[in-house]
């Protein structure tokens, strides 16, 4: 069968690359793709919400399924776009994305259904929200209302920075529409980790658990930003917590979506916070996460393709996934001055120096040619991705691989999966 991945980040090459390696597919393509995701799959010139191209080439091609990696398409309503030509597409419906797309209506759901989360405030008004803030505890979470490229976040110390968060999102507009409302979260203290889950709005089959640094900085300083690096499994996810995730989170939120009539068929991704009081939702997101993508995925052994069109089908009950046991690490080298404006087009050298094998891969998620080089094409630019026996194996030798690539201005943090 013939399968297409829409995306061109490090999370698509992965899927690409898992895609790439099941019996059951005899070619992948990627819309757009990147230089990387080139080795695995025919990259086609795409953007991945030009829905109207997109589905041409997917009649034209005759391809049998399509797998979305990104959020904004599946908010745009991709899925129900294709599903309205009678097309087969991986991903949630855009009813059932708003769960990402509004952290209102996010919060929403939560608060309904009593799943465990934050506190939280929404505002339409910055000078409603500045005088809350007056009487506001801090630490504080600023979020914008809609997809920011996993940057709408910030915590703010002080009245001060809560007060320049705000006018980041609603004076200055810098994520658009997306910051037209705001949530003025309370700040949750402990340990993240992230839960990835498949479900078919009937069954649920959990994904070997991670853990993402979102800080850009070493000791978790710096500002938010899409992830600088992930391990797989999280050692603070025991068992007694995963049941805690499942329980009181997990099902619960697909059984709410039901209930709200937005049937939520796709990939679930929990953000928690693991408090003192226990696991509490940050955030959902709709597709994997990225990077928690890539190590998650190296060490999937079930045949992803019988995974997606089990969703699909809602027959999910009859999956089983199987995975390495070992854990696998994933550290992100990125341009100088993300998440904010950085420099482009710098060559990349060192990855062809590299044994790229079952147990060390280098994901590209903002790469493209110039001639015979491959050069940088945005702010987080590989995903360097390891086995190993221990996490320290793998972050180790995560860290060897790296060591032997480089790009002008290239940042990454040195601390991923230390602390373990």
């Amino acid at each position: 069968m013939k399968v297409l991945v829409v995306g061109g980040g490090g999370r698509e090459h992965a899927l690409a690359w898992k895609l790439s390696r099941s019996p059951r597919v005899s070619q992948v393509y990627c819309a757009p793709g990147n230089a990387g995701i080139s080795a695995v799959a025919e990259c086609v010139d795409i953007g991945a919400t030009d829905l109207d191209r997109l589905v041409g080439f997917v009649r034209e091609m005759g391809i049998s399924l399509t797998v979305v990696g990104p959020e904004d398409p599946l908010c745009r309503g991709i899925v129900d776009r294709f599903e309205k030509e009678g097309l087969r597409i991986f991903g949630p419906r855009a009813s059932a994305a708003e769960l990402e797309g509004s952290k209102i209506f996010s919060k929403r759901i939560m608060t309904q259904y009593m799943i465990p989360t934050a506190t939280a405030r929404s505002f339409e008004d910055p000078q409603r929200a500045r005088e809350f803030l007056e009487g506001a505890d801090f630490p504080t979470v600023i979020k914008a209302d809609g997809l920011a490229a996993g940057k709408g976040v910030f915590i703010a110390a002080s009245f001060q920075e809560a007060c320049e968060a705000l006018d980041t999102c609603m004076a200055e507009r810098k994520f658009g529409d997306a910051g037209n409302r705001i949530l003025i979260e309370e700040f949750l203290q402990g340990e993240e980790a992230s839960v990835l889950a498949f479900t078919d709005g009937k069954t649920i089959a959990v994904l070997p658990t991670a853990r993402d640094y979102k800080r850009a900085y070493d000791g978790d300083e710096g500002p938010n930003t899409g992830g600088m690096g992930a391990y797989s499994p999280s050692t603070a996810l025991t068992s007694d917590i995963m049941d805690q995730v499942v329980g009181q989170i997990l099902v619960p939120v697909v059984h709410a979506m039901n209930r709200e009539g937005r049937t939520y068929k796709g990939v679930l991704y929990a953000g928690l916070m693991l408090t003192k009081g226990g696991p509490k939702v940050i955030e959902f997101n709709c597709r994997l996460g990225d990077p928690e993508a890539q190590p998650v995925l190296m060490r999937l052994q079930t045949d992803l393709v019988d995974i997606l069109e089990a969703v699909l089908d809602e027959t999910l009950e009859n999956i089983e996934l199987e995975y390495d046991e070992r854990p696998a690490c994933c550290v992100v080298m990125a341009s100088e001055g993300y998440p904010g404006p950085t420099k482009l087009g710098h060559r990349i050298v060192g990855i062809d120096t590299l044994e790229i094998d079952e147990e060390l891969q280098v994901f590209h998620a903002a790469t493209e040619h110039a001639g015979e080089s491959v050069i940088t094409a945005g702010g987080r630019v590989l995903g360097v991705t390891a086995m190993g026996a221990t996490v320290a194996g793998a972050r180790d030798k995560a860290y060897a691989a790296a060591s032997k690539i480089s790009f002008e201005g290239c940042q990454m943090r040195t601390d991923i999966a230390k602390d373990v």
